[in-house]
């Protein structure tokens, strides 16, 4: 079963009110230029574009979360939640 999604504000800080650190603003130089939206599923961020997305986006979003695993699936980067730490 899947959570709500929910859109990230240009001006909303990634993971503000999901219980993650709060991360820079997500503004639009931020993001790859053909963003069409940027989603929350889980504490998965999944971004959509209005096409493909290239190789030199996928390296923009793997620098804005480097210790986070990201994959690229033609129109959609997603860049995969950290795992939890063991108690």
């Amino acid at each position: 079963m899947h959570r709500s999604t929910r859109h990230i504000r240009d001006n909303e800080a990634l993971g503000a009110g999901s219980g993650e650190p709060a991360r820079e603003p997500a503004g639009p130089d931020r993001w790859p230029p053909a963003t069409r939206a940027v989603t929350r599923i889980g504490r998965a961020c999944v971004i959509e574009g209005l096409a493909d997305f290239g190789l030199d986006d996928l390296r923009l979003v793997r620098d804005r979360f480097p210790h986070q695993h990201v994959t690229l699936d033609g129109d959609v980067i997603t860049v995969w939640p950290a795992p939890l730490p063991h108690p």
